[in-house]
């Protein structure tokens, strides 16, 4: 994993109107933490840190005063609307000191014929090194036949790099793919219970107002 190298400021003022001043001046508001120390508000340069944010779990090595931090970008606030970064958390971290982080998994490959794939974990929990991330977890599905299933116990991790996620959830799920056919008459059985439903509630209720003229 590639360390970007960001020059950040000081930051004393606090409150929405002091963050927004923050971004117009096309700076991002951000606090650094960890390891016991006190926290530190920051400022970080706007355009460098949206690019080295595009990646989750970025490492960081943030300059203050002519000194040197790494850390982790743990919590990137973005705005819903707008491609502005609002705040971001970033956590104090050791080289050689191992963090737990959540990694994105990618599918590779396509399974086998008349299937359907479902991505029941879209992301693991996993823990190594702070220097040596993974950017992604690969998860071949190449030819696989519907019925398959990949627990995260059955993923191949990167070396040096351990599950946290509990070892039986579910990643992938591999069912058959409905024909039309099936489809159709399932479609079919599901208007004609309709259509006979009211039917049933009119002779219930025949039944019960011959039952009281009885």
């Amino acid at each position: 994993m590639s360390v970007t190298t960001l020059v950040a400021e000081h930051r004393t003022q606090f409150g929405k109107g002091a963050a927004r001043k923050i971004r117009r001046d096309h700076k991002i508001p951000a606090v650094m933490y960890g390891h016991g120390t006190a926290p530190i508000h920051i400022t970080l340069p706007g355009h460098a840190a949206m690019l080295a944010l595009k990646n989750p779990n970025a490492l960081l090595t943030i300059v203050i005063d002519g000194t040197e931090q790494l850390a982790l970008a743990k919590d990137v606030q973005r705005d819903p609307i707008k491609p502005v970064i609002e705040h971001v958390d970033l956590v104090v971290v050791r080289r050689g000191e191992k963090v737990t982080v959540d990694v994105a998994v990618h599918l590779e490959g396509e399974a086998g014929p008349e299937t359907v794939v479902s991505l029941d974990h879209a992301t693991l929990s996993v823990q190594a090194e702070a220097t040596n991330l993974p950017e992604h977890i690969t998860v071949s599905i190449d030819g696989l036949p519907a019925g398959t299933q990949i627990h995260a116990g059955a993923v191949t991790l990167p070396e040096g790099v351990e599950l946290a996620t509990d070892a039986d959830a579910l990643v992938v799920n591999i069912t058959a793919q409905i024909s039309a056919a099936a489809l159709e008459a399932e479609l079919g059985e599901g208007e004609e219970g309709a259509a006979q439903a009211p039917a049933a509630g009119a002779a219930a209720a025949e039944a019960a107002s011959a039952a009281d003229e009885a």
